[in-house]
């Protein structure tokens, strides 16, 4: 029996406040990603774009989250959600420099408001939806081009 769509998913629950864990998820894809044999662009792109999403489930939310990477031939997605606070106004939270995040959090050298317009550079399509009370969705897609398709062939040296 051959398959006619083959994709890896990776799950990872992110802790809120969990700053010593911080960057593991995005470390684990991207290493997943070199190991299928993924451009090194398009790996560091991806692991920007989770590091960053990552880091907003660990400093905003008050239960924290999940991210999933779903890696096919030709496209890479990511969702990150959770069911925290929500963000009041998501316009403002993609102007750069924009932050809600306490002095305490800015002390710990983040909350620079740069993280959704990191992501926004980094990924092809980003979506991001939220209810203030209910949480937050954020889902984005990379794009894959036929020479760098991932899974196909041999992983780079």
């Amino acid at each position: 029996m051959e398959s006619d769509r083959t994709s890896l998913i990776l799950r990872y629950n992110i802790k809120a406040r969990d700053f010593n864990q911080g960057g593991a998820a995005s470390s684990n894809i991207k290493r997943a990603l070199l190991r299928l044999g993924a451009n090194t662009q398009i790996a560091r792109r991806t692991g920007i774009a989770v590091y960053e999403a990552e880091m907003n489930l660990i400093i905003h939310t008050t239960d924290g989250g999940v991210i999933r990477v779903e890696i096919e031939p030709h496209q890479i997605s990511i969702d990150a959600y959770d069911y925290g606070p929500g963000i009041k106004d998501i316009e403002m939270a993609m102007r750069p420099g924009y932050s809600t995040a306490s002095e305490e959090i800015r002390e710990l050298g983040f909350g620079a408001g740069m993280g959704l317009v990191n992501i926004a550079r980094c990924v092809d399509q980003m979506t991001l939806e939220s209810t203030v009370g209910k949480g937050t969705r954020l889902r984005m897609k990379i794009y894959l081009q036929e020479k760098s398709s991932v899974g196909e062939g041999h992983p780079n040296p």
